[in-house]
């Protein structure tokens, strides 16, 4: 580590050690000064997945108010870096607004609502993956209907582990022991879930979410076009979504 670099690092814990003490505005802003490059980076990550339309400007300034959240709520005292929490909460808020504008046609949310029940019964009833076969089959559809109702749904899974990840997030606040208990079955499931997937399936959800690539870089790595990792990524989630609609009903 170079000189800089450490200074760099004691200057901003120092900041986070007099702001936590006096909360005083300057200081605060000069924490957000500190941080904005994350915001940037979080919205350059999130719009390769997103439809064109989506505007990464939107996607900053809605990130700008998550990056506040995280500020305020950050305990420095626990030894958790600020980057690893605030990303969510950045993230999380670039999602709840895009949500909230609900640009997802109704037409295409109704188709994957199809798609997802068909996966979820037909691999509850098969014990293991389907295949596209087998699917198209469930829906009535062909082969090729299917990959083309595939390639509609991908502006449907909007880095939907989101969803996955915020049952980790969460468990720090619960207070009933059972509510502990049920969080991490479910993150268990979920892990067994996302190890049962096809193999390169499971190998673009690894990529994508675990190692932070985005979907050109793994169409580099395993040498198929950007589509067909789109195509892969969407399927992988559906079965995902599947999986946890038949663990949450286990609690029910």
């Amino acid at each position: 580590m170079t000189e800089n670099n450490q200074s760099q690092i004691d200057e901003i814990t120092n900041l986070w050690l007099t702001y936590q003490q006096s909360k005083k505005t300057q200081i605060r802003e000069k924490i957000i000064e500190h941080y904005l490059s994350l915001v940037k980076l979080v919205a350059s990550r999130l719009a390769m997945s997103l439809p064109q339309h989506v505007d990464k400007d939107d996607l900053i300034s809605n990130g700008f108010f998550g990056l506040l959240d995280a500020i305020e709520k950050y305990d420095h005292g626990r030894g958790i870096k600020f980057e690893t929490y605030a990303v969510v909460r950045i993230r999380g808020a670039m999602l709840d607004a895009i949500r909230s504008q609900d640009w997802v046609p109704t037409s295409v949310r109704q188709k994957a609502k199809q798609y997802e029940q068909a996966i979820a019964q037909l691999e509850n009833q098969l014990g293991r993956s389907a295949t596209d076969e087998e699917v198209a089959a469930e829906l009535g559809i062909s082969t090729s209907e299917l990959y083309t109702l595939i390639n509609q749904l991908n502006a449907s899974t909007i880095i939907p582990l989101e969803d996955f990840t915020k049952i980790e997030t969460s468990s720090n606040h619960l207070v009933n022991p059972s509510d502990h208990i049920e969080v991490e079955e479910v993150k268990q499931a979920l892990a067994k879930a996302i190890d049962k997937l096809p193999e390169k399936e499971k190998l673009v959800v690894s990529l994508y979410y675990y190692e932070g690539l985005t979907l050109k870089e793994i169409s580099l790595i395993l040498k198929l076009s950007e589509a067909r990792i789109s195509q892969l990524h969407t399927k992988s989630i559906f079965r995902l979504r599947g999986a946890l609609s038949r663990i949450k009903s286990s609690f029910i």
